[in-house]
């Protein structure tokens, strides 16, 4: 039997309070506008069951040709050389794609390819460290391997000494506590391709993004995604100018723009697919990606890469086993299954620089919506 498939609708078809989703909408404009605004440009997408209750762009995807460190302001684009945010335009996903990973690793679990309390050393030998110190694959799904949060691969000459610094990292934690690292799904993405003998960008696109109809979600390069950041240093780790539909992390970026941690680029349509696939057990129209128990298995706390109740995030849509995550360039998505609703936001904050992570806009974002749920 087919699962929903999502249609746009009202709000009220969609059991959520009109006004507050008014408030909500108008909100999300205003932190586009000014002269320093939360993010150059935004989309918004909520729903619930299998209703689209909003789709809304404000600002821009492209507002500023540089960074002027003098006067710590974005050089601003003449009007006419901007380009408008659109609810089609792509966002560089950043630590989102973890997510995808994460459905990627729980396909291989269900399939008994891949042990989840397995160790690492059984799938990737040759990776010495993590072979050593026994790290397993739901220490990295849960971010409780022990592993420093990154290390500097972008320094690197090539990708032999990129995989060799990989191979020879030790944790230096404690095992079983946690510790949020990029290290781990860089790990996670070495195991799924050796035992599948595919890459992970192949594993993402044949396993989920094809089969759930999610056309413009890929690894780059993506020459329509909003603007990110005049990379440069000391504020960033390389020197690279204004980035736009090339991957902003510098790691995921040295790696060729396929990684495990960072990579995608996707549209806030194509993620409330996925957010409706998860809500609904695993399915979407005829596709299934995941079966019921392990999306359970996915959601469940700590959660595999999903954070589980973060209220820095998600507002108060925390509390009730809601589940999602963030993303550095400015992205974050929300789904709670006891009331089948879903929040995605994409923005790009770090344009024209990033700055110190501000989440309280996310966090008021995830409130609106869950005092707009009625019943």
């Amino acid at each position: 039997m087919s699962a929903p498939r999502l249609r746009g609708d009202t709000p009220e078809r969609a059991g959520l309070d009109p006004e507050e989703i008014r408030h909500l909408v108008r909100e999300v404009h205003d932190l586009t506008t000014g002269s320093r605004p939360w993010a150059a440009g935004a989309v918004l997408a909520v729903g619930r069951g299998p209703y689209l209750a909003v789709e809304e762009a404000a600002g821009w995807a492209v507002r500023y040709a540089s960074y002027d460190e003098e006067k710590d302001a974005g050089v601003e684009l003449p009007p006419d050389s901007r380009v408008p945010m659109t609810t089609d335009t792509p966002f560089d996903l950043a630590s989102l794609t973890k997510l995808l990973t994460s459905v990627a690793a729980v396909q291989q679990i269900e399939r008994g390819t891949l042990g989840i309390d397995a160790r690492v050393g059984a799938y990737l030998p040759d990776f010495r460290a993590a072979a050593r110190h026994d790290v397993t694959v739901r220490q990295l799904l849960t971010h409780t391997s022990g592993l420093r949060p990154e290390l500097p691969l972008y320094d690197c000459a090539d990708d032999a000494e990129r995989l060799e610094m990989l191979r020879a990292e030790p944790p230096i934690g404690v095992p079983g506590t946690y510790c949020y690292s990029d290290l781990n799904f860089l790990l996670l993405q070495h195991v799924l391709e050796r035992i599948t003998g595919r890459t992970l960008d192949v594993l993402v696109h044949d396993g989920i993004t094809r089969p759930l109809g999610m056309t413009a979600t890929r690894f780059g390069p993506c020459p329509a995604a909003a603007a990110t950041e005049d990379q440069r240093r000391p504020w960033a780790k390389a020197d690279r100018g204004m980035l736009r539909g090339v991957v902003h992390d510098e790691n995921a970026w040295a790696l060729g723009g396929v990684a495990g941690h960072a990579g995608l680029f996707s549209t806030a349509r194509d993620l409330a697919v996925f957010c409706r696939a998860l809500l609904s057990g695993g399915a979407y129209g005829p596709a299934r990606i995941l079966g019921p128990d392990f999306v359970e298995l996915l959601l469940t706390p700590p959660g595999l890469g999903f954070a589980v109740d973060q209220a820095w995030f998600m507002g108060e849509l925390a509390g009730r086993g809601a589940a999602g995550h963030t993303g550095f360039t400015g992205t974050s998505l929300v789904l709670d299954p006891v009331t089948d609703t879903f929040v995605v936001l994409l923005a790009n904050t770090v344009h024209p620089r990033r700055g110190a992570a501000e989440s309280g806009p996310r966090a008021a974002v995830g409130t609106r919506v869950a005092r707009a749920v009625r019943g």
